[in-house]
């Protein structure tokens, strides 16, 4: 062993590693959903999302469209969907 480095016990990694996740709101979400949402994130438009991704406005619209539903933000005065889903992805 090297100066600085840690060890640790193999059942400790196996149990590490087997241990179950907790799903959350963010599984339901497709590939390409968590590519926009991971843009979103970035503080990307809709307009940019589209030019980065090569896909036209109507389809990034609705995979945003999509992510709100799947993570159940429903349209509101009080708050902003966009953020709020941020704030889900950050959460993890």
């Amino acid at each position: 062993m090297n100066s600085g480095e840690r060890v640790l016990d193999p059942a400790v990694v196996t149990q590490l590693l087997n241990r179950s996740r907790v799903a959350g709101p963010l599984d339901d979400l497709t590939g390409r959903e968590l590519e926009i949402l991971d843009l979103m994130a970035q503080g990307h438009s809709n307009s940019r999302m589209c030019a980065l991704l090569h896909l036209s406005r109507r389809t990034v619209e609705s995979h945003v469209r999509n992510i709100f539903a799947r993570l159940g933000l429903a349209e509101s005065s009080d708050s902003s969907r966009r953020v709020l889903a941020v704030l889900a992805y950050i959460k993890g």
